[in-house]
């Protein structure tokens, strides 16, 4: 009797062996690739963990391993969270991102989902997380925006773009399904255009060129101007995956509420857009996680995000041989948001049972 008839057909080693050696070249490929795996695991826990220095201001030790040097991360942290927010005030900071988590958090709640509790609850969300950043109110100290930085900076962008970007997405959207041919045809070309162009290139217009063009009460800040083009762009590819999502819905219910009397924003608001957010949910995810990950990209045109910060931390000449360290603690932060957001939508969508019939 062999080894493997000790254990039920259905069990977990029996699966293994049909799945990773049902023949001999299946059993080698597996042994080759599980000690190659061993071996990066192994390498990796001896850098970052077995060899590394954790304790905070320990260049010298740091010079003296060849582990990871997370002293760096130890002594320099407040930078990449707070940028260049005045050390006595980052307290404000750190609850401000706080409440945008606890705000995210509350947003996963099925009693917020609906349009008279989520979107109060991201304006008020919003609005503690600015009077706290910026103050002037309440006896806080104010604290301009040139001061702001790291983490906190890059979860204000996010919930700008994303507290501006859908609602208008969802405008552009309808406005594209226009039974009236000239504003379906504008809004499709204006979204093509926007569509058509980078990124970087919409942040360089509002941020350079757009004061040379508009009058002085409205220039604002350059925060501001890059927020309202970023979410400019996050609308119009929201609003072809909101149209995606409508174009799926049997046209027999929308010609079913018309006969029922429904008016227009009653099919809209009852029956067309909840379809139509359920059956694009994993695009709409997707883009998500696209802007939170794009908010870097305001580094390069002089924004102290939570990259440009990471990079600061280890660029002085006291910690400039330990930029890997710090950039994977930075990858660390986006991959803790990012990967937190990206397991919701897959909850989500098997709750909601998207992609069933």
């Amino acid at each position: 009797m062999s080894f493997a008839a000790d254990f039920p057909k259905d069990s977990a080693f029996n699966k293994a062996k049909a799945r990773y050696f049902a023949t001999p070249t299946d059993a080698v490929v597996s042994a080759l690739f599980a000690a190659f795996a061993v071996w990066i695991l192994w390498s990796l826990a001896n850098w970052a963990l077995l060899h590394a220095v954790f304790g905070a201001n320990q260049r010298d030790a740091c010079m003296a391993t060849e582990g990871a040097c997370w002293s760096v991360v130890s002594t320099r942290w407040r930078i990449v969270l707070f940028g260049l927010y005045p050390f006595e005030e980052q307290w404000r900071s750190a609850i401000a991102c706080v409440v945008m988590v606890v705000v995210a958090a509350l947003s996963c709640v099925p009693w917020f989902w609906s349009a008279r509790r989520l979107p109060p609850l991201w304006i008020a969300g919003f609005a503690i997380f600015y009077v706290l950043m910026r103050g002037g109110w309440f006896g806080l100290r104010e604290v301009t925006e040139q001061n702001w930085g790291g983490l906190s900076l890059t979860i204000f962008i996010f919930a700008a773009v994303s507290l501006l970007g859908m609602p208008l997405a969802i405008v552009f959207a309808l406005l594209r399904r226009s039974d009236l041919p000239w504003i379906a045809r504008t809004m499709a070309l204006v979204i093509d255009v926007i569509r058509s162009l980078p990124l970087l290139s919409i942040m360089f217009t509002f941020a350079i060129v757009m004061p040379f063009v508009l009058p002085d009460w409205a220039i604002g800040d350059k925060l501001y101007r890059v927020i309202v083009g970023y979410a400019l762009f996050f609308a119009c590819y929201q609003a072809e995956i909101i149209r995606g999502g409508m174009q799926a819905l049997p046209a027999g219910q929308e010609e079913a509420a018309k006969a029922l009397g429904l008016t227009y924003w009653h099919r809209i608001g009852y029956i067309v857009l909840p379809q139509a957010f359920r059956n694009a949910l994993p695009p709409t995810i997707n883009q998500f996680v696209i802007t939170f990950k794009e908010t870097s990209l305001v580094t390069i045109i002089g924004f102290f995000d939570v990259m440009a910060s990471g990079r600061a931390a280890s660029g002085n000449a006291d910690w400039n041989f330990a930029t890997i360290e710090m950039y994977v603690f930075v990858a660390l932060i986006f991959f803790v948001f990012v990967f937190t957001l990206s397991r919701y939508g897959a909850y989500l969508e098997r709750r909601l049972g998207v992609g069933r019939r």
